[in-house]
């Protein structure tokens, strides 16, 4: 019986640069995009520090940086974030007390991310306890951190 790939052993993907896809020129430009690895993004996500936030917006620019190419895959480092959020909650089921915060990762609008462990609920739950002010959800649109923009970690 085939076991279940692990969160932390889905973090150990390794980086590539690809050309920019041709349906994504208009956005990005031709050139070189970045599919991170998701130990990149947890490295950052580690350095935002308690009462800061950090959009995956941010995120995906400084590593566009790093890696000097045009842009990061917006999709795939959906992915990897969430990678990291499942491993983080891995670690705290094991007792670690060195975890990544990913709560602190807020899409670009300041909603809170749905796709996470626990949903909005549980990274809300996380942020309030950290002194932010969750406003209500509007539309279809998940709940979203008041005033986060004072909040933003520089990268």
């Amino acid at each position: 019986m085939k076991t279940r790939t692990s969160w932390q052993q889905k973090l150990q993907k390794e980086a590539k640069i690809v050309d920019v896809p041709p349906s994504w020129i208009r956005r990005y430009g031709t050139g070189k995009m970045l599919i991170p690895r998701p130990l990149d993004l947890d490295a950052l996500v580690r350095k935002v520090p308690k009462g800061k936030l950090v959009t995956q917006d941010q995120l995906r620019e400084k590593l566009a940086r790093d890696y000097k190419v045009c842009a990061t895959c917006p999709l795939t480092s959906g992915l990897f974030i969430r990678i990291v959020a499942e491993a983080a909650e891995e670690d705290i089921r094991e007792g670690k007390a060195d975890i990544t915060p990913y709560w602190r990762v807020i899409k670009p609008d300041g909603s809170l991310n749905e796709k996470f462990p626990g949903g909005v609920e549980r990274q809300a739950a996380r942020l309030g306890e950290e002194g932010h002010i969750i406003g209500p959800a509007k539309g279809r649109k998940p709940p979203c951190v008041v005033g986060f923009e004072k909040c933003l970690q520089e990268l």
